[in-house]
């Protein structure tokens, strides 16, 4: 990982799209600042295509492809995408095609959540988990006394015995039954939205991360990016990103935006 200031401007000069995680990215301690929300509308103005890649549920990314500067977002892990089209006031949704087989089976999650009562005493369901409509959700640090490690890795692995997949974000560990992480379905949105094929145009793209579950997009994009607290899961990145930031989430975020934009200066 080298400094976000080592990034060629040529190379910040030639991004075209954005894509970021948003917890402990574009927020700080939980929540969006100003500075934040308003480099996600300076890239937009600059015409740099934004598009939040996110584990939040589809609630939340319902509201955040219609209110903010935002191409769409991808949001649950992969799941899903929303765009909203402002001019024509439709909403576009994509899910992946394997939660077909799963979303209609409310008790696809039963089994878990008795065996994280019993075996992590202290984790909890995410108090998202209303608003969400393929993953399990379980809370070690958002709302709750933070967990030890080990507690964190033995959620992941419950899933994983249940046979479910697993990631560990910042602040959730999220599972769901269905072959998909976030990088499927941003390869589904670019090519449905963006008229983009990311294996082609990869160095337009700029990924911005901060944890393991951003590994997959830290691994694929060549201008990947993340956030200072990423060095908090360096034992834990199965991929590390190729740009870091001095600074941490929301700051970090507005401080690779700044390069990025400094370079068109």
């Amino acid at each position: 990982m080298r400094p976000i200031y080592d990034m060629p401007l040529e190379t910040a000069r030639n991004v075209r799209f954005v894509l970021c995680d948003i917890d402990d990215t574009i927020t700080t301690d939980g929540r969006l600042t100003a500075t934040a929300y308003r480099s996600m509308e300076k890239l937009s103005e600059a015409g740099i295509a934004v598009v939040p890649i996110t584990g939040r549920p589809a609630g939340w990314c319902d509201m955040i492809a219609r209110l903010w500067p935002v191409h769409g977002v991808v949001g649950e892990n992969g799941a899903f995408y929303y765009a909203y089209d402002i001019r024509l006031r439709r909403m576009r949704r994509r899910h992946h095609p394997s939660l077909d087989s799963q979303i209609l089976r409310s008790d696809r999650f039963d089994r878990i959540r008795e065996r994280l009562v019993n075996e992590v005493p202290g984790a909890a369901i995410s108090a998202d988990q209303l608003f969400r409509i393929a993953d399990l959700a379980v809370d070690y640090c958002e709302d709750v006394k933070p967990l030890a490690p080990h507690d964190v890795q033995r959620i992941a692995d419950i899933f994983a015995e249940e046979g479910a997949v697993a990631k560990v974000s910042s602040i959730h560990v999220n599972g769901w039954f269905g072959d998909y992480d976030k990088l499927s379905m941003t390869r589904l949105f670019a090519a449905d939205i963006l008229d983009e094929d990311v294996s082609d145009s990869n160095p337009a793209f700029v990924f911005i991360g901060d944890s393991p579950n951003d590994s997959p997009m830290f691994e694929f994009f060549e201008n990947s990016c993340a956030v200072a607290n990423v060095l908090h899961f360096s034992d834990q990145l199965s991929a590390t990103p190729r740009w870091v930031a001095n600074s941490e989430s929301g700051a970090g975020f507005c401080e690779i935006v700044g390069h990025l934009l400094s370079a068109r200066r």
